[in-house]
């Protein structure tokens, strides 16, 4: 078994630098400080040092954090898919030691041995029920990277976008697809390629009031499609909302806007698939979607990643409703472990 990061970090002589600024580096130097251990610098690409200061520290170059000590482990404080970026960080982890910390995007609590041991029976469920090779060796790899946070095991287990169309979600000109954290309209057109152009409805909901114009804008020019501004969750009312754009903005303290169902939303009409990427609320989703699961059996694309307990509690909560699914599950080039997927077929 993996050696868990944290524990690691507590015993290394190295000093510890944080790579990246923003909210996911105030997570990992909180939970630095919550084990006793203490970072030595934050450092940035260049373009984005220009005298910068972040929780104290001066924001270096990697030209200049080197020169000053040489050696140190590197944790990766960002997340990106782009493949530039993805390649520096591999350059940089020739050099030095490097690990990509799993936090949670949102909620509590760490996917630490404690965890691992807390839900060791859940874990061992959740494999038994995956439908392929790809899925299990996926589900293996998420669970070492996260103890370990080393990001050897995303890359070895990372699958292109494509792919799952290509082996299990079949699509075709008869599907309702309801988009639920729809963005700027870009998983929306994704999907009327994956269809060439032949769909039968789609619903669009977006919460974030910047992303929602943009998605209407982007898609003004689709028939049949509804672009809905509201939060999706468990139940029908108003909730508040932080416009922070893509993915930091979710429910919190903010600005008061609807809050919807699907099984409103669909009002008993059919889906035959749905996507949930709802920045931590898929849980809520889920539960405001059992009708329509329950009735119409909708391919399902879940985001696993966004906290702690996803990877476990979705497949659980889908199949408490309807038992009948088979599970797949994919993660596509990112890191950390963001766009990982579980697919209800």
């Amino acid at each position: 078994m993996e050696k868990e990061l944290w524990q690691n970090l507590k015993c290394t002589d190295k000093p510890i630098v944080l790579y990246g600024m923003g909210n996911g580096a105030e997570k990992i130097l909180d939970t630095l400080e919550k084990f006793g251990i203490k970072a030595q610098g934050v450092f940035a690409s260049d373009g984005f040092v220009k005298n910068k200061i972040f929780r104290g520290f001066k924001v270096e170059s990697y030209s200049e954090i080197k020169n000053r000590l040489e050696k140190m482990i590197v944790l990766v404080a960002f997340g990106s898919s782009r493949p530039e970026v993805i390649d520096n960080i591999k350059r940089i982890s020739l050099e030095q030691e490097l690990y990509v910390p799993d936090v949670p995007v949102y909620g509590g609590g760490l996917f630490d041995t404690n965890y691992l041991k807390e839900n060791a029976e859940d874990i061992k469920y959740i494999y038994s029920l995956l439908c392929d090779d790809i899925s299990k060796k996926t589900f293996e790899n998420l669970i070492y990277y996260r103890l370990s946070g080393k990001p050897e095991y995303l890359y070895s287990c990372e699958k292109s976008v494509d792919e799952a169309y290509e082996s299990f979600l079949k699509l075709d000109a008869h599907e309702t697809f309801v988009d639920l954290g729809a963005y700027n309209g870009d998983t929306v057109n994704d999907f009327i390629i994956r269809v060439n152009g032949k769909y039968r409805k789609i619903y669009a909901i977006e919460p974030d009031e910047k992303s929602y114009k943009k998605l209407v804008l982007n898609t003004e020019k689709l028939s049949d499609i509804t672009c809905i501004y509201a939060c999706v969750s468990d139940t029908d009312g108003t909730a508040q909302f932080s416009m922070r754009g893509g993915r930091n903005s979710s429910i919190g303290e903010g600005k008061e806007i609807k809050s919807i169902t699907v099984d409103t939303l669909l009002s008993g009409k059919e889906a035959t698939l749905i996507k949930y990427d709802v920045e931590g609320e898929e849980a809520a989703a889920i539960e405001g979607s059992k009708k329509t699961i329950l009735t119409w059996k909708p391919k399902l694309q879940i985001a696993a990643y966004h906290r702690t307990e996803d990877l476990l509690s979705i497949p659980k909560q889908i199949l408490n409703t309807r038992s009948d699914y088979k599970i797949y599950l994919r993660h596509n080039p990112y890191l950390p472990a963001w766009d990982t997927n579980y697919f209800f077929i």
